[in-house]
């Protein structure tokens, strides 16, 4: 009689469950969750003294115990789940089914939390145990009656002396003496094997990955748990030395087999995509190997092509700049978590004004120029062409009452003196490669803009600075010089605002931090920060929605309690969603024609400014 694959599936199924149904020393059917718990445990953790210490899961963990035929068989109980504690945590088994009734496996996990807020560091198994027991009793008698049912419900499911050889019997005699009574054992007899595992006690804490994983690059917050990734308990981890690959990628043309191949030097083995697989693949485990290279694994082929090479990349100005940034989470400020770069654009070829715009810069010149030649009265002048009648009638009643101060008494007209500084914060992240119309992108809208704005403040005499930004995560925040505040305005800078490209992303944060230390350096009166932006903060990581609004805010308020006046400029037109939060009701405009850009910006710096 011949087998089909899907009916041998079936008994192999139905063969697995049995065994492992015969095999097992749990009760499922009373199996109680750690997770449902986990507060209450904590609370009851720090409230009899375990201050500082959480509640979290354990993994299962190996012990070298002496199996029977049908669990050898069944491949059971080589693994158990145990109690144990680090300098941080508690930790306590994912789920407890050690009982045949569920009331005794929540009583279980109370008593273990009450053993560990009395615990201090553990040197020996049995001794450390029974003295916390019995201090733990003695302090609170109350508990007597609890644990007694504990120990009364574990030993009949203890193996039987009897049955075991006389070192591993004369083992299990003893760990029961001292369970029954706490502090009467002084020796525990030594065996090849581990004794049967006892539920209510601590065991010795395990080695974690955290501490082999502390020089990897990215953060804590980066490697967060995601979607679909394990929940469970930390596993045990060694470190091991990488060893580098001589090979490459053999690419072959099959239809030339015989007579030629190319071969790339690429090393596939490294890459920093997310197996979507590695969850499963990292519960299957009873340990984890870490080794020292800076890139996660992956078995597919990806060439990483975000960054540009250095030889065409944009010439950076310096080291980089290491800022904070702000966690809403946490409630505090990350000291050093950002990385921004100062650059210089690379094609930054002396260029003249384009044709097409000309026209516009002349008329944006010539009003311009009228404002810088405006004057303005001065009152209480000892000379001038004109009285000051406010100050004569002043002056006559002072005098009336017998007091004659002395004031002058002419009004002199002097040019106005704009004591201002603005700097100018450009967005180029790659959303402005997006098109407006048949005819401009937003990038090319952008560069028009920078130029009027450039010759305009020219014109006026103010004291100004264009930057623009975009960033690729907090290691690479990238912040473009156009024209800094001790440079002129020239075909040089023309040229740099022309070679403006699309960059990656908007850590909006990072780059107003970067632009208030260069504005707050300015000795003037009034400082102007202008922000022209198409979209909300946004980055790869964890520098979305409300992460990077708030720190965008938090960088804002800096730059408010520093003298400095932040005003935006957008054309996204949801940025009522989230504007008003960030720069107040007045504190921003939205431009509904995005190709207006270019003539409202320099008159809305008009405005801003007018004293």
């Amino acid at each position: 009689m011949a087998f089909t694959p899907e009916l041998e599936e079936w008994v192999g199924s139905v063969w697995h469950r049995f065994i492992t149904r015969r095999a097992s020393v749990d009760f499922p059917e009373a199996r109680v969750e750690l997770a449902s718990r986990q507060r209450a445990l904590a609370l009851l953790l720090r409230a009899m003294g375990g201050a500082g210490r959480g509640v979290e899961a354990a993994s299962e963990r190996d012990l070298l115990l002496r199996r029977s035929l049908l669990q050898q068989i069944a491949g059971t109980c080589r693994q158990v789940p145990l109690a144990w504690c680090d300098a941080d945590n508690l930790r306590l088994p994912a789920s407890l089914a050690v009982f045949p009734e569920a009331a005794l496996n929540e009583e279980l996990y109370r008593w273990l939390a009450l053993l560990a807020a009395q615990s201090g560091p553990l040197r020996h198994w049995g001794r450390d145990n029974q003295r916390w027991t019995r201090q733990l009793l003695q302090r609170y008698p109350a508990l007597r009656g609890r644990y007694q049912r504990l120990v009364e419900a574990h030993l009949p499911l203890r193996p039987d002396p009897t049955t075991l050889s006389r070192a591993d019997a004369a083992l299990e005699r003893a760990v029961c003496r001292a369970l029954r009574e706490p502090g009467s054992v002084a020796e525990f007899p030594r065996s090849e094997r581990a004794a049967w595992p006892v539920p209510l006690w601590l065991y010795p804490p395990l080695q974690l990955a955290s501490p082999l994983a502390a020089d990897l690059e990215d953060s804590p917050e980066e490697l967060a748990s995601t979607a679909g990734e394990q929940a469970g308990g930390r596993k045990r981890a060694s470190r091991v030395e990488e060893h580098p690959r001589d090979g490459g990628l053999l690419i072959v043309r099959l239809e030339n087999l015989f007579s030629w191949t190319e071969h790339v030097d690429l090393d596939r083995w490294a890459h920093d995509s997310e197996d979507p697989d590695a969850a499963r693949v990292a519960a299957d485990l009873d340990e984890l190997t870490l080794s020292r290279t800076r890139l996660r694994k992956g078995g597919g082929l990806k060439l990483h092509l975000d960054l540009p090479p250095a030889d065409v990349d944009d010439i950076p100005l310096g080291e980089g700049i290491r800022l904070p940034e702000w966690d809403y989470r946490k409630e505090r400020l990350q000291q050093a978590f950002v990385n921004l770069q100062m650059l210089a654009p690379r094609d930054d070829l002396p260029q003249p004004l384009p044709p097409r715009l000309k026209a516009q810069a002349q008329r944006l010149r010539r009003q311009f120029q009228q404002l810088r030649n405006q004057r303005q009265w001065l009152r209480q002048q000892p000379q001038g062409k004109e009285l000051d009648l406010s100050a004569w009638v002043d002056f006559q009643v002072e005098r009336a009452h017998g007091g004659c101060a002395e004031r002058g008494l002419f009004l002199e007209r002097r040019p106005a003196r704009r004591d201002l500084a603005c700097l100018l914060l450009a967005d180029v992240s790659m959303s402005t490669d997006a098109h407006l119309n048949d005819m401009q992108r937003v990038i090319e809208v952008i560069r028009d803009s920078l130029l009027l704005f450039g010759e305009t403040l020219s014109a006026l005499g103010d004291d100004f600075a264009l930057y623009g930004f975009s960033s690729l995560r907090r290691q690479q925040v990238r912040m473009l010089e156009l024209k800094a505040f001790d440079q002129g305005y020239d075909d040089r800078t023309r040229g740099r605002i022309q070679g403006l490209k699309p960059g990656f992303y908007t850590r909006m944060g990072a780059a107003i931090r970067q632009a208030t230390r260069l504005l707050g350096g300015r000795p003037r009166q009034r400082k102007l920060l202008l922000l022209l932006t198409d979209g909300k903060p946004n980055d790869l990581d964890l520098y979305e929605g409300r992460y990077g609004v708030e720190d965008t805010r938090a960088a804002l308020l800096e730059a408010r309690r520093q003298g400095l006046t932040p005003f935006c400029i957008t054309i996204d037109r949801e940025a009522a969603s989230y504007l008003p939060y960030l720069f107040g009701n007045q504190g921003y405009t939205l431009i509904r024609q995005p190709e207006q850009l270019p003539l409202r910006l320099p008159q809305l710096y008009r405005q801003l400014t007018r004293p």
